[in-house]
């Protein structure tokens, strides 16, 4: 009988569904280290400190430069405006335990996907075919090449207007595409290059943090700021204006499961994970701090609510004057172009995985590696989709709208693997759940109920003057969002439903060994009904 998850190719069907929970679960041998959906070693090309830089490049992008304004003008203070940061790391560091149990567990490529297909087997593929949407309509890559732009424009002393501004972020993610698509070896390299650029930025607001708190600041005496005097003054008690600052704050810690979408092309997955999540997402928890406190230290309230996006320019300015700030906002950029390189990296390779799965159309053509053994076509999807996303909303509106329109369908996501991983914890012996990795149940029951809060709580009105959009409706990132998700529910129900039922197929799951790209992959078959049994 087929293992769910072997670490053989088997050509024999694999119908989850109808067997019971003991033979569905995980064995400890199926969890060890190396049982892997992939027939070759040599593919696998992600050790320790690439695992660790694909995690620090997808976290570390705009956030921490961009957000520290917006997130000060929802929560309305800078006491609470910091607490926020914790609450926000607090649920990363609990998200990370959650992904790091499911990834040392399920060690192959796909992320969260591999994880709801694990848990929700009823009815029948609709957790494939939800997660489906999610992954394809999502442009991930495109509010990072906005502040890229941005922060380009801005350092070369450019009035940035929508077109420039999506002009230069249009090439940002074009040359990330063509870079992965061309050379996964070369790629990989220049985003550690980039992982390793942005971490010396962070030290750098660090240090200068310090000074700043000292008194050395190019500002007048009468111009300093004191924004830990009286910090809670302004503090708003908007449950939207505190769920939007939060939003803000987890979208600068998302990329904390970075690492979980490539697991079949890492070294020793279960060890790299083990090492790779908690030193990546501690480091960057303490940097985060460190650097709002010295926003805070640098630059009055009211220039950082003015600001924007562009808080790091104007604490490089108080800083360091008018000249290194030109320098230090290149340096941002290339932050931003590095975030988009992982995030492209990893989107291109879910999207792959459902071409070899069978589950999109033209399935052959997602799948193949060829002709530069990378993802080509995958990331070409998320290329193209990212595009429409980044030219879409209004000027004012599109930073904002595009990270709350990520953000809302992955709180989605992480309830439901959340609250998959609670039930299986309370049914642990049926379904023999013994991973390498165990998050523990209160870590898990709170990154539950966190998220389901950041589900809920953006549909209660804004107190006025606190609608995070300048043009849009507070709640359309919301609607957006589940749109998407339902979207992969009416691919499901095509792909899964009507379609069997007019052409008289069942689907199935198939394990094989490719023959040209050589890795192993789970497809779906459609196999006649008369041939069933």
């Amino acid at each position: 009988m087929s293992k769910l998850f072997g670490s053989r190719a088997s050509k024999e069907a694999i119908e989850p569904q109808e067997k019971d929970h003991g033979q569905l679960a995980l064995s400890e041998e199926d969890s060890q280290v190396g049982q892997l959906r992939q027939a070759s070693e040599a593919k696998r090309q992600i050790g320790v400190v690439s695992a660790v830089f694909l995690i620090v490049n997808r976290v570390i992008g705009t956030g921490i430069f961009a957000t520290p304004g917006t997130i000060l003008r929802q929560s309305g203070s800078v006491g609470l405006s910091l607490f926020i940061w914790v609450a926000g790391m607090l649920i990363a560091l609990a998200g990370t335990a959650v992904y790091m149990e499911f990834g040392t567990a399920i060690p192959k490529n796909g992320g969260e996907k591999n994880y709801l297909e694990y848990i929700y087997r009823r009815p029948k593929f609709l957790a494939t075919g939800l997660y489906t949407g999610y992954v394809l309509l999502l442009g991930w890559a495109a509010g990072n090449s906005v502040v890229f732009g941005t922060y380009i424009l801005e350092a070369a002393e450019v009035e940035v207007n929508r077109f420039n501004q999506r002009g230069v972020g249009v090439a940002c993610i074009t040359a990330a595409f063509l870079i992965h698509a061309t050379s996964v070896k070369w790629g990989i390299r220049l985003q550690n290059l980039l992982g390793a650029i942005k971490v010396v930025i962070i030290l750098i607001i660090v240090v200068a943090g310090w000074a700043a708190l000292a008194g050395h600041l190019k500002l007048p005496e009468d111009k300093k700021p004191n924004n830990f005097e009286n910090a809670f003054e302004g503090t708003t008690g908007s449950a939207y204006g505190v769920v939007m600052a939060l939003y803000n704050v987890i979208w600068s810690y998302i990329g904390y499961s970075n690492a979980n979408y490539a697991l079949s092309e890492t070294k020793n997955p279960v060890r790299t994970l083990k090492i790779a999540a908690p030193l990546a997402i501690g480091v960057i928890s303490i940097l985060y701090m460190f650097v709002n406190i010295a926003y805070f230290a640098a630059v009055p309230k009211e220039d950082i609510l003015e600001a924007r996006q562009l808080v790091a320019a104007a604490f490089f300015e108080n800083v360091f004057g008018g000249t290194a700030k030109r320098a230090l906002n290149v340096f941002v950029a290339l932050s931003a172009f590095g975030n988009v390189l992982s995030v492209i990296f990893s989107q291109g390779r879910l999207v792959q995985e459902l071409g070899r799965e069978g589950i999109l159309p033209f399935s052959r053509i997602f799948a193949s590696n060829r002709p530069f053994n990378a993802p080509t076509v995958g990331l070409a999807e998320h290329w193209a989709i990212s595009l429409i996303i980044m030219l879409a909303p209004p000027p004012g509106d599109a930073y904002d709208f595009i990270m709350n329109l990520i953000s809302y369908p992955l709180a989605i996501i992480n309830m439901f693997i959340s609250g998959g991983l609670i039930y299986l914890y309370l049914n642990r012996k049926a379904w023999n759940w013994n991973p390498p990795i165990s998050a523990t149940l209160p870590v898990v029951v709170f990154f539950f109920l966190s998220n389901i809060y950041l589900v809920v709580a953006p549909f209660v009105p804004p107190s006025e003057g606190q609608n995070v959009y300048q043009e849009l409706p507070y709640y359309l990132h919301c609607v957006v969002g589940i749109a998407i998700i339902v979207a992969g529910g009416l691919y499901w129900l095509v792909w899964a439903v009507i379609l069997p039922k007019i052409f008289k197929y069942e689907l199935v799951q198939e394990t094989i060994v490719d023959d040209i790209d050589g890795w192993e992959k789970t497809i779906f078959i459609r196999k006649p009904l008369h041939h069933s049994e």
